[in-house]
């Protein structure tokens, strides 16, 4: 099988490799190569990868589509829900497989939080909490990350796997959501050294009910002064999962209070985690995509041979799209 990848960037260090791994025949195009990219999109493919910027996805989409190749395109799927819904309904009037690089569920742990997460060992799933702060983009590059109306901003970086990871989570869509947000470093410098204002958010808090009654917030930072290891916490009626830095899972379970008095459950709120499962998912060698990368396209390959089209999929990115809407004509400015 052949794939053209375009992208310079993420395409080139995390995803290409991966699908040589995987025995794919593999180019890579920059997407400023209007030339080269127009020849990839029209040579022989089984797929088309595209990990464009967003304000080019819409057009290299649509272009691959229109060759009849079957298309992954990366995150955040356009710079709004109305590029998403023209994207998935052209792949639909063409009948070409398609797919959302959500390669992030694919992760070990967060298979395996799903699927503690509804074998009932924490009751019934009710609250989501997702805290994550970098300093990814501090003292960083100005770039069209920065700007809101080429499809940047943290909320479109980091938001679309986080929506994303929620509704997949608790199968159910977002049935309201609202954000805060805020730019922690508003001055960056360019390529050329001017000094230019973001005018994208690289900050945010943000609710959300699901269509099934279930909550979840995000408060999230990628130019904070320090890291932090990022912590999930999901919460159920019997229970509670964490994990933190990606890397230890803990699963902690409810005591039996019946008759205890209340002096007594102090004290065992003082011994909590004797009855805790821990799973430990060390840090993978090498690129740190490719843990979630390589099994996800590992199924898209069988997805190809079989002519199977499976999730996520075009559908699941504009999903994600609609909820990047409201959470950015809504939300709250800080500063």
């Amino acid at each position: 099988m052949k794939v053209a990848v375009i992208g310079a960037g993420f395409g080139q260090y995390a995803v290409a490799p991966v699908y040589r791994k995987l025995g794919f025949e593999v180019e890579v195009v920059t997407p400023r190569d209007k030339e080269a990219v127009e020849r990839a999109l029209a040579s022989k493919v089984d797929l088309v990868s595209i990990h464009s910027p967003p304000f080019m996805q819409h057009d290299h989409v649509i272009k691959a589509i229109e060759h009849g190749h079957a298309v992954l395109c990366d995150k955040p799927f356009g710079v709004n829900a109305k590029q998403a819904r023209a994207m998935r309904d052209r792949a639909r009037e063409r009948g070409v497989l398609n797919f959302m690089n959500f390669e992030t569920r694919c992760h070990p742990w967060r298979v395996k939080f799903k699927e503690l997460a509804h074998s009932g060992v924490i009751g019934t799933p009710r609250h989501l909490s997702v805290a994550f702060f970098s300093n990814g983009f501090r003292h960083g590059t100005y770039g069209w990350i920065n700007d809101r109306e080429l499809g940047g901003g943290w909320i479109s970086s980091m938001g679309s796997h986080l929506v994303d990871f929620t509704r997949w989570l608790f199968n159910s869509d977002v049935a309201k959501c609202g954000a805060m947000v805020r730019t922690e470093e508003p001055i960056q410098r360019d390529r050329d050294g001017i000094e230019r204002a973001a005018t994208a958010e690289d900050a945010y808090s943000a609710w959300f009910i699901m269509q099934n009654g279930c909550t979840s917030t995000q408060d999230t930072a990628y130019a904070a002064a320090v890291p932090l290891p990022a912590r999930y916490t999901l919460t159920g009626s019997e229970g509670a999962i964490e994990i933190v830095g990606n890397t230890k899972l803990t699963v902690r379970r409810a005591p039996d209070l019946a008759g205890v008095s209340a002096a007594e459950r102090i004290r065992r709120g003082l011994l909590a985690g004797e009855g805790d499962e821990v799973f430990d998912f060390p840090p993978a060698p090498g690129e740190a995509h490719e843990p979630a990368l390589t099994p996800w396209f590992g199924k898209i390959k069988d997805a190809l041979a079989t002519r199977t089209q499976i999730t996520p999929s075009f559908d699941d990115g504009v999903a994600m799209a609609e909820v990047l809407d409201q959470l950015k004509t809504g939300a709250v400015r800080v500063n």
